[in-house]
């Protein structure tokens, strides 16, 4: 061949090359990202209910999107506050170092929430909050950087924690309501209050509108279906529900009842009609947070209808979101993400369980800890070796070791021997347990939803069917282990129709985005993108 030929066929080679890049065009990026976090859905319930969603809701994001039928969190017992963090960040509380919505302080043995900040004050609550105890990077924030601050952000949720989290620290706005008037506020860590809020508050003062509101079964289909053994159409006079909100808590109860995901809707479309969200090739993010759980956190036994009404019209307001954010933006411009918060954190029956024989009892670890602190003295002499406990979590008086010279690894040791033999614990993790056997099978999950900076000293595990009861701060919960299955839902730009049954972890979601948005991932993630 000669080099003249050689170099004709070069040439057409690039050419070919030229031209076949030329026609070949990159994925779109969507204009609005909507993240959707829903408080204790589940993929039981959702799906038990179907026939009483209309076609844009549930069913729409089935019938279209692609959907993860069996998500789960990769730590052990999350809550709201957890599970929005990690869904952000990519990442678990032993990163992130959100471990719950509150925990006790190391500096004043007082419960701490998660979002409080002193230095903060508030727009129209009394609350000061924000971002400070995240100690990691979100999907929001590196949207913000990868724009140099164009993108605009906003996160509504029915509370502090939940708006916060779902911004995290660059956002423009989180909003929530407040306990104390019901009206629709934010923190000074996010600048002014906009005007357009003071608006919507005056507009709709829903303060003025809660004597009037009452809550009962959207329609007559919604008040004879029955899903639950355990509860029927009828309350005990013989009639379907019928809820008003009164008293001091009445905030509280609203935004633990079905009527709050209105409230949610409405303000995510104010915020759609009064800010620039979604009107250009920058994309943006709105974080929602719904609720899907019993009313007031009563058990299912005494609310099981009021959770059937509460998913039918959890379908009719996402199905009323989607097509307002379409509305603005344009279908297949959006990129809907939906999931749960995998906790369940209604009231329990308090029926005895020994009534049907089944092995149960209560473990109270405030007595534990003073037991323990009995023992130690015994040991290592007089003293306050124990400082507090939380929850599970028994806090060791470290000063106090270290001063005394006592090893603190022999220290938990024969803590953790003497706790073994109480009644109605089922294991004991110390944190040199938890962080030297990460890895191993049954730890990894404790270990991610532990925290050093936050978390106990010693985690007691209490059996399942027990009640972990603390005397001080009046904390009773019920040890459950079973699987919660919650769903994870991608709908919009670029998502092809799927429903995967694999496992996946909502780990996975921030990255996920990210490479949706071709952005980074979170600055702790190092979870590979779902495919």
């Amino acid at each position: 061949m000669t080099t003249r030929t050689q170099r004709l066929l070069s040439s057409l080679i690039a050419l070919m090359a030229v031209m076949e890049m030329n026609g070949q065009v990159a994925p779109e990026v969507p204009r609005l990202v909507v993240s959707i976090v829903v408080d204790q859905l589940r993929t039981d319930y959702m799906q038990a209910f179907l026939p009483l969603y209309g076609q844009e809701g549930f069913a729409r994001l089935m019938r279209e999107g692609r959907a993860f039928t069996r998500a789960q969190y990769p730590f052990a017992s999350p809550d709201r506050a957890s599970a929005i963090a990690s869904l952000m960040t990519g990442t678990s509380p032993y990163d992130h170092g959100i471990v719950g919505e509150r925990w006790l302080s190391r500096e004043n043995l007082q419960p701490v929430h998660c979002v409080d900040d002193r230095q903060y004050a508030g727009h129209g609550t009394a609350e000061r909050v924000a971002p400070t105890h995240l100690l990691v990077s979100t999907l929001s924030d590196e949207l913000k950087v990868a724009t140099q601050g164009r993108a605009l952000v906003y996160s509504v949720a029915p509370t502090s924690d939940a708006a916060v989290l779902g911004a995290g620290h660059a956002a423009d706005g989180a909003f929530w309501i407040s306990d104390q008037t019901g009206g629709w506020c934010t923190t000074s860590y996010y600048g002014s209050a906009p005007a357009w809020l003071g608006y919507y508050n005056n507009s709709r003062n829903l303060q003025q509108q809660i004597a009037q509101l009452t809550w009962q079964p959207v329609n007559e289909l919604t008040g004879s279906y029955n899903y639950f053994l355990a509860g029927g159409q009828m309350n005990k006079g013989g009639k379907a529900f019928r809820h008003t909100f009164k008293g001091e808590r009445r905030f509280r109860q609203f935004k633990a009842s079905g009527l709050v995901n209105e409230e949610v809707t409405n303000m995510a479309q104010h915020v759609l009609r009064n800010t620039l969200v979604g009107i250009d090739a920058v994309p943006d993010l709105l974080s929602l947070t719904y609720y899907a759980g019993t009313y007031d956190q009563q058990s299912l036994g005494a609310s099981a209808m009021e959770l059937q009404d509460t998913y039918v019209r959890l379908d009719a307001q996402l199905a009323l979101l989607m097509q307002r954010v379409e509305e603005k933006v344009g279908k297949g411009r959006a990129l809907f993400v939906l999931t749960g918060t995998g906790s369940a954190m209604a009231r329990q029956d308090e029926e005895d369980l020994r009534r049907y024989r089944i092995p149960s009892g209560e473990f109270n670890i405030s007595r534990a800890h003073m037991l323990l602190n009995m023992y130690l003295s015994a040991v290592y002499g007089q003293a306050q070796w124990i400082e507090a406990s939380y929850g599970n979590h028994i806090y060791v008086n470290q000063k106090l070791i270290e001063n005394r010279g006592v090893s603190l690894s022999e220290l938990l040791d024969r803590s953790q021997a003497f706790l073994l033999q109480l009644s109605g614990v089922r294991d004991v993790f110390t944190s040199q347990r938890l962080l030297m056997g990460a890895g191993q099978t049954g730890v990894d999950r404790l270990r991610n939803a532990y925290n050093p900076r936050c978390s106990g000293d010693i985690l007691v595990q209490v059996a399942p069917g027990w009640q972990l009861v603390h005397d001080t701060h009046n904390q009773r919960s019920l040890t459950r282990d079973g699987y919660l299955p919650f769903p994870l839902f991608f709908l919009g730009t670029n998502i092809e129709h799927e429903i995967v049954n694999t496992p996946v972890t909502v780990d996975r979601v921030a990255p996920t985005i990210s490479a949706h948005l071709r952005i980074r991932a979170p600055n702790a993630s190092m979870q590979m993108p779902l495919q």
